[in-house]
């Protein structure tokens, strides 16, 4: 963890979850003066007419008295939903597979929770992110999670130089399995409880139920690549290329994967087998690139990168391509690119950048 003057005052993002728990208690012992504040990103009640963040919240206020530091919460349902879900349910109704989590770091919490920090007077914002910063030739880097199974660099690659220098990642050097040691050594009220899922903000649930109430499905075809009916989908929202399960579709043979869309037409192409030819690719697209350093570097630029978060990193060269938009290409071919997802680029165990995937095409018109 990057040192900042003994006494300052640092604002924690805190979830209710285990990391950001020992976040602010690494913190305090460490002897800054330390402000906890639970962000209210969704607003939504059950059935039983209890909201959802609720326990969330009771889990913060469990672990900041814990800790006797004070606790504020902030309702950014507003931002949330006009910043990041409007955004999501576009990219859906377009045949994408967009990846809200990244645009949530990016506009809500390393913008509006970085404003109310320094509006709260803190110098530095903290989160328990798995990631760590880093200095060289005088900029901030953003280097990789110690833990390579929590590493969360990937969701981060939009961060500038500019966040960076008031952001701290106190988790981002220990393992997972030492967090948890430390939070059941300082018998946190979260130390037991297990790690979230799903949607950023939205959290765990039937995927389908949900986005049914914003998008309306419309059935349409299975189709092979050659045109054969093989059975209707539920709506093309709900599926990603290489998906397997939830497709309903039997028959002897190898397994059906998604192979590509056509939105027009409001068809899912699928084929057999996991290792169809049609599922890989040895170049993409990648449109609105950013770089950590807040500089592209060098075209050609050969470096490593992965089109999803469970991945490992794969050797690529990346060159411009047209403006605002680059072409990736890769040593290996890809299985399952997917249009929306984000391509993020690493070298020397740091985070470089990355960029949103258009398209396996090469059509400088895409990126629209």
């Amino acid at each position: 963890m990057k040192a900042i003057p003994n006494g300052s005052t640092v604002v924690v993002g805190m979830s209710g979850g285990v990391d950001s728990s020992v976040t602010a208690a690494l913190l305090k012992e460490a002897g800054y003066n330390v402000i906890g504040l639970f962000m209210k990103n969704w607003e939504e009640k059950d059935a039983a007419g209890i909201c959802t963040q609720q326990a969330d919240f009771e889990d913060v206020a469990r672990v900041a008295s814990q800790l006797q530091i004070p606790y504020y919460t902030v309702n950014f349902a507003k931002e949330y939903r006009e910043q990041v879900f409007d955004e999501f349910l576009r990219e859906l109704k377009k045949g994408r597979t967009p990846n809200p989590d990244i645009l949530c770091n990016r506009e809500i919490k390393f913008k509006h929770l970085l404003q109310e920090a320094r509006r709260l007077g803190a110098t530095h914002l903290a989160t328990g992110h798995y990631a760590q910063i880093g200095q060289q030739d005088g900029l901030h880097t953003l280097m990789k999670g110690l833990d390579p199974g929590k590493d969360q660099s990937y969701f981060l690659y939009t961060m500038t130089q500019e966040v960076l220098s008031q952001v701290l990642f106190p988790v981002g050097h220990l393992p997972k399995s030492e967090v948890r040691k430390l939070a059941k050594k300082w018998n946190l009220a979260t130390a037991e409880k297990k790690d979230s899922t799903g949607i950023c903000f939205i959290g765990e649930r039937n995927f389908r139920p949900f986005l049914n109430q914003f998008l309306p499905y419309q059935k349409g075809n299975f189709e092979t690549l050659t045109g054969k009916i093989v059975g209707e989908h539920h709506g093309i929202a709900f599926y990603t290329i290489g998906q397997r399960k939830g497709l309903g579709l039997g028959g002897e043979g190898e397994a059906w994967f998604v192979v590509g869309k056509d939105v027009a037409r409001n068809v899912v192409f699928v084929e057999r087998g996991v290792n169809h030819p049609a599922l890989f690719s040895n170049t993409l697209i990648a449109c609105n690139p950013t770089w950590v350093s807040g500089k592209a570097p060098g075209f050609p630029y050969h470096c490593s990168a992965k089109i999803r978060y469970r991945q490992k990193e794969e050797e690529c060269v990346v060159d411009a391509f047209a403006p605002g938009q680059l072409k990736v290409t890769f040593t290996h071919p890809q299985r399952a690119i997917t249009p929306e997802q984000s391509i993020v680029f690493y070298s020397e165990g740091n985070c470089i950048g990355g960029g949103i995937i258009r398209d396996n095409c090469l059509d400088p018109g895409f990126c629209a």
